[in-house]
């Protein structure tokens, strides 16, 4: 299968091409040429089928095309070798628990992928050395570095914004060292994200090192994360549910994820419609409601993860819908919270359900409480471990979060990491000397 930019002035490329490139020349974001329609069969299967028999069956329908089937099914089960329930939490709303893989946030299952791929494609490449650049708004630094940890061939540049994400966020790429290298950019997530960008397009830096990205533009990133949406639907198909009544929000910052669930919608996956929820950065929120849609500088939250001025993804379902505000708001709607509302979400969700939930996903859960409709069962993504936001959900709901084993060892380890200003030319010139 061949991959087009959404700019469309930029030639389609193999699925290799797409993932070791990230971003086309034209600055376009890579697309599929056709998505696939899973047959029927697969779908009166899914709820008999463990995660990694259903991701092997997904994976192949998209890049059967272009890996070895036995070699694609290898990668991909060992990249899903963790549980992600489904755990219920009101009467007609589910918690899709994301945070159960190495490093407890959603991004460890696109991220392990992508760097079980590029391993493949790099195989047969043994002088070439892969640089992997990627902004970090929290979780998205630690999944891509832990996922990338001694892969032979591949190098790692985590940009994150300073004092913008948890001490345990970012401890857990800060302390590996080895392929992993930390740069703390005083600045904003979006200034991270624009030097990366930047960086792909500097021919000087094309032309001295191989640049790919690890954030939700790669395709090897962005596109496994439909798994979890069809593993998600099959419990619920398991449970009883009515396939033709399935609401799924989505916290949502880059919108890679609810991206990745859109196309698993355009693949048969029975979801009725989607929520995008949003934090105070609510650009996509404005775009739903006026057609225009203004990104502008990010501000900071509870839910940093999601604080993203102007979302890279924006173009893909801008792509998916043709273009067209009506089909988009015809099958995603929005909403936006503050802070504070964020923080009632929390503690009044574990007061009365007994649930405790970390700022992105008390993002999804209230917007499913206000929006659901009484026929509807509602999913929403648990995007990262509570623990990972110690401090912020222990001074909410009063109680203690009991750090993981996982975690705890992260935060023995010790911080290394260059600080930058938000500057390219300082930033090329780093990557350069390296």
């Amino acid at each position: 299968m061949h991959y087009y930019s959404t700019t469309g002035k930029s030639p389609e490329v193999t699925l290799e091409e797409a993932v070791v490139k990230g971003l086309a020349p034209d600055r376009g974001l890579y697309m599929p040429e056709r998505i696939p329609v899973l047959p029927e069969e697969f779908f009166r299967r899914l709820p008999e089928m463990t995660l990694p028999e259903m991701a092997a069956e997904v994976a192949q329908a998209l890049f059967g095309e272009d890996v070895e089937p036995a070699m694609l099914k290898a990668l991909t089960e060992d990249a899903m070798n963790f549980p992600i329930p489904l755990v219920k939490v009101t009467d007609n709303i589910y918690s899709l628990e994301l945070f159960h893989g190495p490093t407890l946030a959603f991004k460890d299952v696109g991220a392990r992928f992508m760097a079980r791929l590029l391993g493949y494609f790099n195989r047969e490449n043994k002088d070439r050395l892969v640089n992997v650049l990627v902004a970090t708004s929290g979780d998205t630094g630690s999944a891509v570095a832990n996922g990338f940890l001694g892969v032979e061939g591949v190098r790692v540049f985590v940009l994150y914004p300073k004092g913008k994400v948890s001490p345990i966020q970012e401890s857990q790429f800060t302390t590996l060292g080895r392929n992993i290298e930390a740069i703390e950019i005083d600045g904003t997530f979006d200034d991270c994200q624009a030097l990366v960008k930047q960086a792909f397009l500097d021919t000087e830096l094309n032309e001295k090192m191989m640049l790919t990205s690890a954030n939700s533009i790669n395709v090897a990133r962005f596109l496994p994360q439909m798994f979890y949406y069809f593993y998600a639907v099959g419990q619920l198909m398991a449970a009883g549910a009515d396939t033709n009544e399935i609401v799924v929000c989505v916290p949502s910052g880059n919108f890679g994820n609810i991206t990745a669930g859109l196309i698993a919608k355009r693949m048969g996956l029975p979801v009725k419609r989607f929520i995008a929820a949003n934090n105070a950065n609510d650009i996509f929120f404005q775009y739903l409601k006026t057609g225009e849609y203004s990104p502008r500088p990010s501000v900071q939250t509870i839910a940093n993860a999601m604080d993203v001025g102007d979302p890279s993804n924006f173009a893909r379902v801008l792509d998916l819908y043709g273009h067209s505000h009506d089909a988009i708001t015809a099958g995603i709607s929005g909403c936006t919270y503050t802070d504070r509302e964020i923080a009632e979400t929390m503690k009044s969700t574990l007061e009365k359900d007994g649930y405790m939930l970390d700022p992105h996903g008390a993002v999804a859960f209230r917007a499913l409480e206000e929006q659901l409709r009484p026929e509807e069962t509602g999913i929403f993504l648990e995007t990262a471990h509570p623990a990972k936001f110690k401090e912020t959900v222990e001074g909410i709901t009063g109680k203690e979060v009991e750090i993981p084993a996982r975690l705890a060892e992260f935060m023995k380890g010790e911080k290394k990491s260059v600080e930058m200003a938000p500057d390219f030319t300082a930033f090329k010139q780093f990557l350069l000397s390296r």
